[in-house]
């Protein structure tokens, strides 16, 4: 080991820019099987050894094939939502390159181009005239060392410069790129920037993290079905910005999902990755108290468990549309035998709902007795129903999940309620919020 210091010691001092440091760490870990540490990073490092086993001729051909049809129309089909949280800032990165020779390219998870930008300059460049399209493979198992391909190989944004590169034809390429997460943690895509035969004039890898993070945080967002979604930072001049964390709360007072941001605001002795977070634990707030403060239309100001002061929004993302700030729990009471109670008043209803429309059928010279006449047992089950649902959420602290187990009837029914209650009923704005 120490002849290997020794050795390599004075060809580092004669390699003074990054081309001499790149050529020399080639020629360390291609012709004399010596680790270039200190002249290359570390991600590239391990993508040539990576790559080195499986391809041990840098200088062949690189042969950008486009994946099947079917696996590209597959492809495109499971990306939508990704293609979609994209679609806006891909439109502002393309505009604010567009002085310049760069692509932006948008892969999935496994490196296929979901996305390419379409450049005049095409002609003067011919390596991403036949890489910068759709369907594309440019993962690291087909075209060796790439930014794009570590990132995808191991989720960890980086740049890759000129003979950095592992063949030698890719050698006038500079990339950047950056990982897109989804609600489960796993990589749902990179985002890169590529230019040929010239370096970037501007801090590509700063670019790319930028809009990269913005991507991740509208597909977060729109993949938080039925989450309470958290928006919180010291200023809410922040929010709707890179800089915003974000959490999304499940149905049981859990953390289903935190970003970056919002995982530097919670002390790190907090956040458990073992599993997920109780939101009382990481915020100072139960499920409840969130939902109350979700009925307020600004930014409120709150003290973490930490002590730290932020502001904090709270907002349910229901689906199709969906309304929950109105489930906050009243009054607690026992439940007996609630759930066969409920399935026999959904289908009590149907059926007077069923009698109602026949009775808007009736024929014209059939007398029609007045709503007042009759008895109102639809509102009377209505009623019963509505205490029996509210009482279970009581019970379990308004947690829906839990009170449909216990009543045994599925989320759907409790959610179709809770929505058709929160458009009836004349809610009185809870202006009791934690403050920092």
């Amino acid at each position: 080991m120490t002849t290997t210091r020794t050795t390599r010691a004075p060809w580092q001092l004669l390699a003074n820019t990054a081309a001499e440091r790149t050529a020399l760490a080639r020629r360390q870990f291609f012709e004399e099987g010596v680790r270039p540490s200190g002249l290359v990073g570390e991600a590239v490092i391990q993508s040539w050894m990576r790559c080195n086993r499986a391809h041990e001729n840098t200088r062949r051909a690189v042969v950008f094939d486009a994946v099947t049809p079917s696996r590209l129309h597959a492809t495109l089909g499971r990306n939508r939502e990704l293609l979609a949280a994209a679609q806006l800032d891909l439109h502002s990165m393309e505009s604010a390159l567009a002085g310049t020779d760069c692509r932006v390219l948008l892969t999935d998870a496994h490196g296929v181009i979901v996305h390419a930008t379409q450049h005049d300059a095409a002609a003067q460049q011919p390596i991403l005239r036949q890489t910068a399209r759709v369907g594309i493979n440019i993962a690291e198992s087909v075209i060796g060392t790439s930014a794009p391909g570590i990132v995808a190989a191991t989720g960890q944004a980086c740049t890759v410069n000129g003979a950095e590169h592992y063949y030698d034809c890719l050698s006038t390429m500079q990339c950047a790129a950056a990982p897109i997460r989804d609600v489960h943690g796993h990589l749902a895509g990179v985002l890169d920037v590529t230019a040929e035969s010239r370096r970037f004039g501007f801090d590509a890898a700063s670019m790319v993290s930028l809009f990269a993070t913005t991507i991740e945080n509208r597909l977060l967002q729109a993949q938080s079905h039925d989450h309470l979604v958290l928006r919180f930072q010291a200023s809410p001049s922040l929010f709707g910005t890179p800089l915003e964390g974000l959490a999304g709360i499940a149905t049981d007072g859990t953390v289903a999902w935190m970003n970056t941001a919002g995982a530097g605001l919670i002390q790190p002795r907090h956040c458990d990755e073992s599993g997920p977070g109780d939101v009382e634990r990481l915020f100072g707030l139960d499920l409840r108290a969130l939902l109350r403060l979700g009925r307020n239309n600004g930014p409120q100001p709150v003290r973490l468990t930490s002590g730290l002061s932020v502001w904090l929004q709270a907002t349910w993302q229901g689906r199709d549309g969906i309304d929950f700030r109105h489930a906050a729990p009243l009054p607690a009471a026992r439940i007996a035998d609630a759930g066969r109670a409920i399935q026999g008043i959904e289908v009590a209803e149907t059926a007077a709902s069923t009698t109602t429309m026949k009775t808007t059928t009736t024929p014209a010279n059939t007398p029609i007795i007045p709503a007042t006449a009759l008895p109102s047992e639809a509102d009377t089950l209505c009623g019963h129903s509505r205490k029996l649902i509210e009482d279970a959420l009581a019970a379990h602290g308004g947690n829906i999940a839990q009170a449909a187990r216990q009543l045994k009837v599925s989320h759907g029914m409790l959610y179709r309620r809770l929505y058709r209650w929160s458009h009836t009923d004349c809610v009185v704005p809870d202006t009791n919020t934690s403050a920092g």
